[in-house]
């Protein structure tokens, strides 16, 4: 099974013909014809409906892509229930509203750099319209073999039981390749994205996770700052009873420094790898002091070594 795509996903590319959207999609069409899966349905740039995304001269040409005008004309026209968004940062804010306003399922924003009054105002048009925001500033959404809806690199994920919730792109492919170098293949992997506003949060994560019968144990990789976390730890200690391994970034940052994301700053004491790593172990989760230790660890909870 898989929390929010899946073989059912049908994708549209929000900034489609731009630079990073343009080579982006020729990875997503390129995963989905590896495993014989059409999920990239769509593409949406303003002022160029009626054209066709077939990649540009870098990229093996695999099949061509209608693109719309609007994210509204894709629903109507292919059916599309997920976005991903490669629009720049004055506009992201924007392309997170015409996909939610759509009707579009689970929206997926890659860029950073948003102004935070815009994520601000996106965020609550979101949860209004009851659709699921992963990021921004995130590396996206893969469920292995299935569907690959972000940035990451393909190739070194497995289909499997393990579930994996990220603050950190970097690390997320670290103990990817770890868990799929001993043989423990993922369900679904979540980058949530290092921004100070995302759409969904550790605990919304496990919350979707909890809902998933044959997700057997969870990585929880997080990061200094906020209190994201330490909410997922008491969550976790009073619901979710199957095995999770944690690791927080950022244990030497001094504070007020903010370390690689927007999001990762410990600011009046708050935030602390500490207060994390108490929380965590409070709530019975494995912690790895090493990031390179994560599929080791939870290859012996699990019993398999």
């Amino acid at each position: 099974m898989s929390v929010l795509v899946s073989r059912e996903t049908r994708l549209v590319v929000q900034g489609i013909t731009g630079n990073e959207g343009t080579f982006h999609a020729a990875q997503m069409l390129e995963y989905g014809k590896e495993f014989g899966i059409d999920y990239l349905i769509a593409g949406v740039t303003p002022g160029k409906g009626g054209t066709h995304y077939a990649g540009n001269e870098k990229d093996r040409f695999i099949r061509e892509v209608p693109v719309y005008n609007t994210v509204r004309e894709a629903v109507v026209a292919q059916r599309v229930n997920t976005s991903i968004i490669y629009v720049p940062a004055p506009f992201a804010a924007d392309a997170i509203m015409e996909a939610a306003e759509a009707g579009i399922e689970v929206i997926v924003c890659i860029t950073e750099g948003i102004p935070t009054a815009d994520m601000m105002k996106a965020y609550w048009f979101v949860k209004e319209k009851g659709a699921v925001l992963i990021g921004p500033n995130c590396p996206g959404v893969i469920t292995p073999e299935e569907a690959k809806v972000g940035i990451m690199p393909g190739f070194i994920f497995k289909k499997g039981n393990i579930g994996v919730i990220s603050r950190s792109g970097t690390l997320t492919y670290e103990s990817v390749a770890q868990l799929s170098k001993l043989g423990l293949g993922q369900s679904t992997c979540i980058g949530i994205g290092g921004d100070p506003i995302i759409g969904t949060r550790f605990i919304d994560a496990v919350k979707m996770f909890a809902k998933d019968k044959e997700t057997e144990a969870l990585v929880l990789i997080g990061e200094i700052g906020g209190s994201a976390e330490e909410e997922a730890a008491a969550y976790i200690k009073r619901n979710y009873k199957k095995p999770v391994v944690g690791f927080i970034a950022g244990r030497t940052a001094p504070p007020g420094r903010r370390m690689g994301h927007a999001g990762a700053i410990v600011s009046g004491g708050k935030g602390t790898a500490e207060e994390k790593l108490a929380a965590m172990k409070k709530a019975g989760i494995h912690i790895v002091e090493n990031p390179a230790d994560i599929g080791a660890t939870m290859l012996h909870v699990l019993g398999r070594g």
